[in-house]
């Protein structure tokens, strides 16, 4: 029996330290933003991961628009205006995220999940730019 066990213990270990030398061999660096941009075409992304991806970008760029406008329609409001602002500024935020935890909701543990999610986020995102912008145009 001893002369089983110690063929079955040797192939035991040797088949963990090989394990552990792929998981380490296998680790690659972060990909960059950028770098994972240029390697997307969501214009005809193929995969779920590249879409929810591609959803993910696009949220981000819309959210970047939000803070662009945001940030030049504070400059332009008395201190009262400008705290009223504040204040419907994060109740939108709360109200954005929880009502697109809803639609999410309906996909809930399915791959496409994030992309229903992450495109909610987008056209809500968009629609309240145009709202600050209008602000911005119609206070001055």
């Amino acid at each position: 029996m001893n002369l089983f066990l110690l063929p079955f213990f040797s192939i035991l270990a040797l088949s963990s330290l090989s394990i552990s030398t792929v998981a380490i061999a296998n680790t690659k660096p972060e990909i960059s933003e950028i770098d994972l941009a240029q390697k997307l075409n969501c214009n005809n992304a193929q995969t779920q991961l590249e879409i929810n991806r591609c959803a993910q970008l696009s949220y981000q760029n819309a959210d970047k628009k939000l803070n662009q406008a945001y940030q030049q329609l504070v400059p332009t409001l008395s201190i009262s205006r400008k705290q009223k602002l504040i204040t419907a500024q994060q109740a939108w935020i709360k109200f954005r995220d929880t009502s697109c935890e809803y639609e999410r909701s309906q996909y809930e543990g399915g791959s496409i999940a994030p992309a229903i999610y992450l495109g909610c986020l987008e056209q809500t995102t968009q629609q309240r730019t145009q709202q600050l912008e209008e602000y911005l145009h119609s206070d001055h």
